[in-house]
């Protein structure tokens, strides 16, 4: 499971035995011997090229569940000496993958260096339940309000700022931008339907700017090098804005655009070392007594 998991995580079986350090026949004789074991085809075999298949993707979750059982049990067996070993799996919506989430990451890793980190990409933070319940994750970062079903536990690490961006070389006085005097550039927006983009929107329009869009595209990735392309301005979450410094020209608006996020877990199915990364998450959000450097975006201006 663990090979079919690299092949999963690495896009094939080279980077899988690169991954794993392995000799690639190695990984082709396990992948073989799991599908034998299972009775299904877990790949379709494209050329050179491997597409997950139907029972493929329905045992990526289990796969992973499994992997943190193990971790778990090796846990046990070398609690004596006080050791916190494991796998936390993680996974955060793309504009989250920087700030609180990390610097949370980095001081588990310097805490309990003999355990295991994976974090990955949240696609689409609608099926965030069925994610944690299926074993994809043990915890998930995503932006709130969310639809949990019951049972889950939601911990809010802050919020997340909107920022206005234009190509470089677009002149805009210094300081933050009124939406009543948003410069007559088109711009990139998402499809309405996005929480955030519909109340951005309206804002615009309620301040009587009339913005004429560019592109409205349904990958938000896609906004930001599509205003570094010049077709447009856009607000994007300030991880975002900040991401590309001399490419893009950015201000704050007014009035500003935040939104909460937070880490989505459920309780009732914490391994060992997600229970200690639990612990952590709630002693770095009140600990005040934590260097700037390390406190949420927010809590880092008011110190």
């Amino acid at each position: 499971m663990e090979y079919f998991l690299a092949v999963v995580e690495n896009k094939g079986i080279n980077g899988a035995a690169a991954a794993l350090g392995v000799a690639q026949p190695t990984v082709s004789q396990a992948l073989r011997g799991l599908e034998r074991e299972l009775g299904v085809r877990l790949f379709h075999r494209i050329g050179r090229g491997m597409v997950l298949s139907a029972a493929g993707r329905s045992l990526v979750g289990p796969s992973r569940q499994v992997l943190r059982d193990v971790a778990a049990a090796a846990e046990q067996l070398t609690a004596s000496d006080g050791a916190i070993v494991g796998r936390l799996d993680i996974m955060a919506f793309p504009a989250l993958t920087s700030g609180t989430i990390v610097d949370l990451i980095a001081e588990f890793c310097r805490r309990y260096p003999q355990a295991r980190v994976r974090f990955s990409e949240l696609e689409r933070e609608d099926n965030l339940e069925s994610l944690i319940r299926d074993g994809h994750c043990e915890f998930a970062v995503a932006h709130l309000p969310l639809e949990a079903g019951e049972g889950l536990e939601i911990v809010e690490l802050g919020e997340q700022e909107y920022r206005l961006v234009y190509p470089a070389g677009t002149e805009l006085p210094e300081g933050p931008v009124r939406l009543s005097e948003m410069p007559d550039i088109p711009m990139v927006f998402v499809p309405r339907g996005a929480a955030m983009g519909d109340a951005i929107e309206d804002s615009i329009r309620k301040a009587g700017t009339r913005t004429e869009l560019a592109v409205v595209t349904e990958q938000r990735e896609s906004r930001l090098p599509m205003v570094i392309a010049g077709l447009g301005g856009s607000l994007v979450e300030r991880s975002v804005a900040k991401s590309m410094p001399g490419q893009v020209v950015e201000r704050a608006c007014e009035p500003r655009f935040l939104r909460a996020y937070g880490l989505a877990f459920d309780p009732s199915t914490l391994s060992p070392v997600g229970q200690v990364f639990v612990n952590l998450v709630h002693e770095y959000l009140s600990d005040e007594s934590l260097p700037d450097e390390r406190l949420p975006d927010e809590r880092r201006s008011q110190h």
